[in-house]
């Protein structure tokens, strides 16, 4: 099996680096190195593979694959939060992640994200032994920071403009880089008010969540920039509409594109890559490193 984590660059603020180890659910990890995030979705209808993997077996088949390509991480989803995508209900989106998170940590050696933006699956995925809530609406829900605070287990904070189902009407902004920075910063300033601890914040500036092409390319030529907010960076462009945008491929034919996007991310500094192709990646990523190592 190949290791979870991959040297990434050690990125310097102020002088000093900010590399940390960060505990999640017992399994401490080191996030100056680049891990590689398997995307799980136990959805009727994500963008790339719903359907594909709604029942806890085949699920937990999927997973072991994924860890067995070198996954550290798995981020299960229960609510698909593509471009135009209705939003689900709470007891629904618990009954399709539940048996997939406690299998895969009963199963598996690998941390179990839960991608979730509601409190009440937040609060019982945790329960399970899922290791990080990684929240695409930045804890804007009623409740959502209070109980990332109760859990008390990593929660990643992404940027988006708007909501999933309008997100991508005609989204505008004056300095895309800076923008997205005020609203982690903001984000951050009110999960660490309702009680969540600095050292458990992950962000992630969001690709494709209320962005332009545009947007996306400039984030991604300024991502090592968002270091000097001082905590891990998750990024995830795999298949996603940008890489169709620029290539023409359709979803399923843009592993290239999602391996280049992946490669540049670990360049810059993230800790951890979400991705649908797992082994594939790991090898990018062990490319940076290995070139990092020998800087």
């Amino acid at each position: 099996m190949a290791p979870p984590g991959f040297r990434a660059a050690f990125v310097f603020v102020r002088g000093k680096s900010i590399a940390m180890k960060m505990n999640f659910a017992g399994r401490e990890l080191d996030m100056s190195l680049c891990h590689v995030m398997g995307v799980l979705n136990v959805t009727p209808d994500s963008f790339s593979d719903g359907g594909r993997f709604n029942r806890p077996d085949l699920a937990l088949e999927r997973a072991r694959q994924m860890v067995s390509d070198g996954a550290g991480f798995i981020d299960i989803g229960g609510e698909s939060t593509r471009p135009g995508a209705a939003p689900v209900s709470v007891q629904e989106e618990l009954d399709r992640v539940c048996p997939v998170v406690e299998a895969v940590v009963r199963e598996l050696d690998a941390v179990v994200s839960v991608d979730t933006s509601a409190p009440e699956v937040m609060a019982e995925t945790a329960k399970l032994g899922a290791g990080l809530i990684n929240d695409v609406r930045a804890l804007q829900r009623d409740g959502a920071p209070e109980a990332a605070a109760r859990a008390d287990i990593p929660v990643c904070i992404m940027h988006i403009q708007g909501e999933p189902d309008t997100m991508q009407d005609r989204p505008a902004y004056r300095n895309v880089r800076r923008e997205v920075s005020a609203f982690l910063t903001e984000r951050m300033r009110v999960a660490e008010q309702a009680g969540v601890r600095p050292e458990n914040i992950v962000l992630d500036p969001g690709f494709g969540f209320g962005k332009s092409l545009a947007h996306n390319l400039k984030l991604l030529a300024s991502l090592e920039q968002l270091q000097i907010l001082g905590h891990p960076l998750l990024v995830g462009m795999s298949r996603k509409s940008m890489l169709g945008h620029i290539t023409g491929r359709e979803v399923h034919e843009r592993l290239p594109a999602s391996l280049a996007a992946a490669t540049i991310a670990a360049m810059k500094g993230a800790s951890i890559i979400r991705v649908h192709d797992v082994r594939e990646t790991v090898d990018a990523v062990r490319v940076v490193a290995a070139m990092k190592e020998a800087d």
